[in-house]
């Protein structure tokens, strides 16, 4: 009897961690210094498989992204198209929905087809929608990688990659790993 209710809990589980999605994104790219500079970047998102709609704010050259439901995002897919039309990231917000998931500083949280490093986070409960905003290296600026550095001593930071510090059940490094503020 154990046995069965733990295999349908399991199930239950499995069913939300499936169901686990980037809804949206608010991308605010540099470099941009004409209306033919957004028009670039725009066109190379559009490209992106997973998004479903883009809205711009040409003032503060934001691009708000949506995403199809039940896609997997590639956040580095996002990056790349920004690169490949000449620009860079300036700061790069993720829209997910949480169901009761605990996080804490330094915690290393599968989501979504990612893995995601909450840098200085209090420990505490994620429910609903939450806004995560990627800290990486060409996520920020190199002044704000080097700030957020010191909230970190974990080396996975520096490389966006899985190091011994890593501890997400198994999986080899170097997998690549998303470092997030809340």
């Amino acid at each position: 009897m154990k046995s069965f209710l733990a295999i349908i809990f399991l199930a239950i589980g499995l069913n939300f961690t499936s169901s686990a999605q980037i809804s949206k994104a608010s991308l605010q790219a540099s470099g941009l210094t004409c209306a033919m500079c957004s028009r670039a970047t725009l066109e190379a998102l559009k490209t992106l498989p997973f998004v479903d709609k883009i809205d711009t704010d040409l003032n503060s050259t934001t691009f708000l992204l949506s995403f199809k439901p039940g896609a997997t995002v590639n956040i580095d897919q996002i990056k790349a198209k920004v690169e490949d039309a000449g620009f860079s990231v300036a700061k790069l917000v993720l829209t997910a929905s949480f169901d009761k998931v605990a996080v804490e500083k330094d915690a290393h949280i599968q989501y979504a087809g990612a893995t995601f490093h909450f840098v200085n986070a209090k420990q505490q409960v994620l429910s609903g929608d939450r806004q995560l905003t990627v800290i990486d290296k060409d996520f920020v600026s190199a002044k704000q990688f080097k700030q957020f550095s010191t909230q970190t001593t974990m080396p996975c930071y520096q490389t966006g990659k899985m190091a011994g510090c890593c501890k997400t059940g198994g999986q080899a490094a170097p997998a690549r790993i998303y470092h997030v503020i809340i």
